[in-house]
């Protein structure tokens, strides 16, 4: 049967970036930053699944100049992609990779002193980011360690261009949560503070992420190392946050029906049999599954997909590259339709990416992070 849309030529399957909801979040939440205070764009993970070229370009022309990665490669790729602007490593980089550091501009965090000496012993001037491990331990100087502190300022291949910690609970509104991220906060404006005080002119200090910003708004640091919430998303549905930002989603997950199939009561569908059709049943074959990043365990209903006006269910279970819906209760279906898997707009209840995510047991985060490594990004 003929492919009877256009949008063909688009794929099997695809992730969409809303350019407009894109620069929409990132004036909202600029707004929603103290005076003085820039928006980091953390762009790591494809940028979430949206593509960290694509999604970094388009930053770049809205003005953001501050980006966060994982990892080197990550701030390679975007460097050789024309992306101006500062950009932060968060994660560990081998030392022997100082060279690249400083060819492509890239800053470093440190997440220990020793690795900060063993970075400076490679003879290289390198811009860094200090971390600050004020609770999380994860990485980072411990806050009590103010002497090592001081001594990285002093390493002469480190230029210390910034000092942040993470807030390991800043999502949360539970009273005790609440009081451990003050602690953090505490622990680090005192090292900070006992920096000063000892004549160290301090660098740019960074301590919120999304849920630092719509929790704890009235910090005053120099960046916004914002991630989750600059796509328009938070990590789980019905999330209760002190600020609540007009923010919109950027991402959308679309394949199209490629095959319908007539399945007669009794029948199977798919591996194990684990559908099996209580009634004559149409099915809509859609060519996307785990190895997209869609999860498995939404098979057997526990998923649902949008095609046209109607929301329908996910039967059997969820192949590497095809997944099979029904569509029996539905009219006017066929082949080339395009199908919205997450992040389908006006059915924020069922298809939004929180709930999606939520329905696999996970966060929005992971969810997105899982696309991108072989679907195309478009961006609309």
């Amino acid at each position: 049967m003929k492919m009877k849309n256009a949008e063909f030529k688009m794929g099997r399957a695809w992730i969409e970036v809303n350019r407009n909801n894109l620069r929409h979040n990132v004036e909202i939440l600029k707004n929603a930053m103290q005076p003085g205070c820039e928006l980091m764009a953390v762009v790591k993970a494809q940028a979430y699944g949206h593509g960290a070229v694509l999604t970094a370009s388009h930053l770049n022309k809205m003005g953001v100049r501050a980006f966060a990665v994982a990892t080197v490669d990550e701030g390679i790729a975007l460097r050789k992609s024309g992306i101006c602007g500062e950009i932060l490593i968060l994660g560990y980089t081998e030392a022997g990779r100082a060279s690249e550091l400083k060819e492509y501009d890239l800053m470093q965090t440190l997440i220990s002193f020793e690795y900060a000496e063993v970075l400076n012993n490679q003879g290289i001037a390198v811009k860094v980011h200090i971390k600050i491990d004020t609770g999380m331990h994860r990485l980072g100087i411990a806050s009590g360690e103010l002497s090592a502190v001081r001594k990285v300022f002093s390493m002469e291949n480190l230029k210390v261009y910034g000092m942040f910690t993470h807030l390991c609970c800043s999502d949360s509104r539970h009273p005790e949560d609440i009081a451990f991220t003050k602690g953090q906060i505490d622990n680090f404006y005192r090292m900070t503070g006992a920096l000063g005080d000892s004549g160290i002119i301090l660098p740019k200090l960074h301590i919120q992420s999304s849920y630092g910003l719509l929790n704890y708004p009235d910090l005053a640091c120099d960046y916004v190392r914002v991630g989750i919430a600059l796509y328009g998303v938070l990590s789980s549905p019905d999330e209760d946050t002190l600020l609540k930002p007009d923010l919109r989603p950027v991402f959308s997950l679309k394949s199209r029906v490629v095959l319908i199939r007539e399945v007669a009561a009794g029948e199977s569908v798919g591996y194990g049999r684990s559908f099996m059709a209580g009634r004559d049943t149409r099915i809509a074959i859609l060519p996307i599954g785990y190895g997209d990043g869609f999860p498995r365990n939404l098979s057997d209903g526990k998923g649902s997909v949008l095609i046209n006006q109607y929301v329908v269910p996910v039967v059997g279970r969820i192949c590497m590259d095809q997944l099979a819906v029904d569509i029996t209760d539905t009219e006017g279906i066929s082949v080339g339709d395009i199908a919205t898997l997450a992040g389908a707009e006006g059915y924020d209840d069922e298809l939004s990416v929180p709930a999606v995510a939520d329905h696999s047991g996970s966060i929005s985060n992971e969810l997105l992070c899982r696309m991108g490594t072989r679907l195309p990004v478009i961006a609309r």
